[in-house]
């Protein structure tokens, strides 16, 4: 957040014109596909007893929902970051960590809110996909959603 507002002051002391793109990803948190996260750990040159000790603390959970004293079947969880730890918005932060490569933005990310932003040359209106060619159809995104690992 600090890095954020002085690269914006900076620009506005300089009398520069600058985008701001706020993105806040939906349920972040429970979006995040274990085996995709668990090939970015390793990606990421991890070594394998921390891999496999995430691994362990994300594998065999379940949960199910209990309204007016009925409750649902129990579920595995194949995707999401347990609520409430330390470990998981800084397993977020690597999952989406290569967000940002196929922008030339400054990208500040913080769990589950990103901004993208960057200077105009002029005080035009930019076209937003020039600033954030990132939509539902991108590569990135749609290998969060489904988990696919190629």
């Amino acid at each position: 957040m600090i890095r954020l507002l002085d690269k914006v002051t900076g620009h506005l002391d300089a009398d520069e014109c600058i985008d701001i793109i706020y993105l806040d990803f939906s349920k972040a948190f429970d979006k995040v596909p274990h085996r995709r996260l668990l090939l970015k750990l390793e990606q990421h040159g991890i070594c394998r007893k921390v891999k496999d000790w995430t691994q362990s603390w994300l594998n065999d959970r379940s949960e199910r929902a209990c309204v007016k004293g009925h409750s649902s079947a129990w579920r595995i969880v194949t995707s999401a970051l347990p609520r409430g730890s330390v470990l998981g918005p800084v397993l977020f932060l690597i999952f989406i960590n290569d967000l940002e490569q196929k922008l030339v933005n400054s990208a500040f990310k913080f769990a589950g809110d990103t901004k993208l932003l960057r200077k105009e040359d002029s005080s035009e209106k930019a076209d937003s996909s020039e600033v954030m060619p990132i939509s539902r159809n991108n590569k990135w995104h749609r290998q969060s959603e489904t988990g696919c690992c190629s």
